[in-house]
């Protein structure tokens, strides 16, 4: 018969003890906060970021995009197609280069916004949790993505 670990401070495998696990809970939670904010605005989260990229700078290419928000070519196309046929983002030939898509915000996608000024604020409440806490996770976070870049 094969007893189960009793101590799981000991065992290298106990679920709760992965860092995969945790960061998968947190992930699924906290997007889950985003949905009712977002849904009024037509948006899932990866269409979000996508707006958030946009709206930090725009013109951006198609390459650019997909750097910033660390998704493939492959995926990101179906979002912004749905972001232009609803009207908030643009692809067009680059001036400088027709080979690739320059994605610019419509003047709706640009208006939004305004509408999306409160979504940071209203995550954080609903977290409950203090902005520092969430800064230094933020960085923790980020430190945790760039080793996982860099590993082999």
């Amino acid at each position: 018969m094969i007893s189960a670990q009793s101590n799981h401070e000991d065992d290298p495998l106990a679920l709760e003890r992965q860092v995969c696990f945790a960061l998968a809970i947190a992930s699924r939670s906290v997007i889950g906060l985003y949905r009712p904010l977002l849904e009024p605005m037509g948006l899932t989260h990866p269409q979000y970021l996508v707006m958030l990229a946009l709206w930090g700078r725009t013109p951006l290419s198609v390459k650019e995009l997909s750097g910033m928000l660390a998704l493939d070519p492959g995926t990101l196309s179906p979002l912004l197609k749905r972001l232009e046929a609803i009207g908030y983002l643009r692809r067009d030939r680059a001036v400088t280069d027709e080979r690739q898509l320059a994605v610019r915000l419509t003047p709706t996608g640009q208006a939004l916004r305004e509408q999306a000024l409160a979504i940071p604020a209203a995550v954080v409440e609903r977290l409950g949790m203090r902005i520092d806490d969430l800064r230094q996770l933020h960085e923790s976070l980020t430190r945790v993505i760039e080793a996982a870049g860099e590993a082999p």
